[in-house]
């Protein structure tokens, strides 16, 4: 029986992850998850699955959570996330968690030496280069990714070594406005991005879907999950979804992970590597039904973010840190009506002209840089 922490268990990520435990209940156990603001969910979830740790957002929420829970522990907000990652009786971390937050909670679980699964793309791309450094430090320790994306690339590497590996192919749905041309962008309303036509998430990822900028946060992830130059990883449009990524080899042949649009899979194979096992929740792949799997590139001159991410990539150190952290506000105040939604670009990219970058020699500088990345496009950009 494992142990598994579910850090954002209200979320996209966090609910299929459930329903992965729930179909496997004689190998997995819930032992402790957390929700940012999803009251209502995250009880019917206690409810079901009865957690002996619980970590909500809100210290008020959190009180009232152990006035109708007494003998559940329960810890909330950023100290309270850290904590969960580092349970002692935990085998396995989900961080679910979108965006920079979940950092400290994976450094937590690192250091107890845990499997992390791993489902949020700002880990290796703000903190990467520290990451990598600390699993040194921690051999024990070991980064499962979850992201269907980066799960289909270290599949299709398996029994190989990176010295093997010529290429990392990474495929994009195209998202919301594929095939779109700048002037069709300029006024589109937050309902019209929040349309991505293959998957159901949460509405920064769907920007970032929309944007392409997600996959120029795969981009910088790739590198710092496989250690592949940023020379040797490129993005392909193919709207179909059913090709993950792909990897191709020295020798030129090219090995895919390929299967139905749904998270389910590299969460339960991130929960049972090495090892594969069927599970009632896992839907196959009918080939016969296929009718086609169509690539295209990234039309670069519109989704400006996948060029921005391997700039900032090949800067290093810090810069992928404020790509990230600048893209997030700006995300957040076109949900909000604040900006347009062609003024994310042109926010990642002059946050990244203004920072001078720094060497990453403890997770402060990486805090430090995410605060002055967000105060200065707040400053520039958060209109009344």
């Amino acid at each position: 029986m494992k142990n598994i922490t579910i850090l954002g268990s209200t979320g996209s990520i966090g609910t299929s992850a459930l329903k992965v435990i729930e179909a496997k209940k004689e190998e997995f156990n819930v032992l402790g998850i957390s929700g940012y603001s999803n009251f209502e969910l995250l009880k019917e979830q206690i409810e079901k699955f009865n957690p002996k740790y619980i970590c909500i957002g809100d210290e008020n929420k959190a009180k009232e959570l152990e006035s109708i829970y007494p003998e559940k522990i329960i810890y909330f907000g950023d100290e309270g996330l850290k904590t969960m990652g580092a349970l002692d009786e935990a085998d396995i971390v989900l961080t679910a968690i979108s965006g920079a937050v979940g950092i400290e909670a994976t450094v937590e679980a690192i250091k107890k030496e845990k499997r992390i699964a791993l489902a949020n793309k700002e880990t290796m791309v703000a903190a990467g280069e520290y990451i990598n450094k600390l699993l040194k430090d921690y051999p024990k320790a070991e980064i499962i990714p979850v992201d269907s994306e980066h799960s289909a690339l270290f599949q299709s590497m398996q029994g190989s070594s990176k010295d093997e590996v010529k290429t990392l192919i990474i495929t994009a749905s195209g998202g919301t406005f594929r095939g779109k041309k700048l002037e069709e962008l300029k006024d589109v309303t937050v309902e019209q991005a929040l349309k991505h036509p293959n998957w159901s998430m949460g509405r920064k990822i769907t920007i970032d879907s929309s944007t392409l900028v997600n996959k120029g946060l795969e981009v910088i992830e790739a590198h710092m999950l496989f250690n592949i130059d940023y020379d040797n990883i490129e993005v392909l449009v193919h709207p179909q979804s059913i090709i993950h990524s792909m990897v191709e080899f020295e020798d030129s042949s090219i090995i895919a992970q390929i299967g139905v649009p749904d998270m389910k899979l590299p969460i339960q194979y991130a929960f049972t590597y090495p090892k594969r096992e069927a599970s009632s929740e896992l839907e196959r792949l009918n080939l016969r039904k296929l009718k086609e799997l169509t690539f295209d590139e990234v039309d670069s001159e519109v989704f400006k973010g996948v060029d921005l991410a391997f700039k900032a990539g090949r800067t290093g150190k810090t810069m992928p840190c404020v790509f990230n952290s600048a893209n997030e506000v700006a995300v957040e105040l076109f949900l909000k009506g604040k900006i347009k939604f062609l003024e994310i670009y042109e926010i990642i990219e002059k946050a990244m002209q203004q920072h001078e970058v720094k060497e990453i020699d403890s997770l402060e500088v990486i805090k430090d840089v995410d605060k002055e990345t967000r105060k200065w496009v707040y400053s520039n950009y958060a209109r009344d």
